[in-house]
């Protein structure tokens, strides 16, 4: 009888690092540089990457909300008033409302974050808007969240690859998702909970 012997080593199919998914995104080539230049090649890469990064961020100001928060009671017309024909408003208020009271759950693990560019358009949140984000909330697939990559804050839908890994999607055809690719710093800060938009 002939003897089976197995196979080892070889390459496996689908084993290594994908193209792509390493620290600067695209596919990598080897080259050869001088040795006293290395360090010199290094460090331009590391701001190439850093770079990438910097290009998907979308705040521009983080603020606490206990260094602002006020109390302020308006009034509040129940009555509901279509936006396309003019209605005459109720002549009594039902009651009052504290926006801080209606936006805020809890206020020590709450900030404000002012949003710059358009990327998150159609779910609601344009340039300048101001965001609410609560620490306190663990994020879920789905949540718009505030994150942060190598220390630059943007926020975008959260969501997963079919490995697990965490993908972030922008409510903007023009913009591409981020793919959260190895070797890079990775956190959620917290669940945008609420957007506020002043038009004068």
């Amino acid at each position: 009888m002939k003897k089976i012997v197995p196979i080892r080593g070889g390459k496996r199919a689908g084993a290594g690092r994908k193209l792509g998914t390493g620290k600067f995104g695209e596919k990598t080539t080897l080259v050869r540089v001088p040795e006293s230049q290395t360090a010199v090649i290094s460090n331009i890469l590391e701001a190439y990457a850093k770079r990438k990064i910097q290009e998907i961020s979308n705040v521009v100001s983080i603020d606490l909300v206990n260094e602002v928060m006020t109390k302020a009671k308006i009034p509040l017309f129940e009555h509901k008033v279509p936006a396309g024909l003019p209605s005459q408003a109720d002549d009594h208020v039902e009651k009052r409302m504290d926006l801080n009271d209606y936006l805020i759950r809890e206020a020590d693990t709450t900030f404000f974050v002012r949003i710059k560019g358009n990327s998150m358009d159609n779910a609601g949140i344009h340039d300048n808007d101001v965001v609410i984000v609560d620490r306190s909330q663990e994020a879920s697939i789905g949540d718009i969240v505030l994150a942060s990559l190598d220390g630059e804050f943007t926020v975008k839908t959260l969501a997963k690859n079919k490995n697990g890994s965490p993908r972030l999607i922008p409510a903007n055809e023009a913009f591409s998702p981020i793919e959260v690719l190895e070797g890079v710093q990775f956190q959620i800060w917290g669940v945008v909970t609420g957007a506020v938009r002043k038009f004068k």
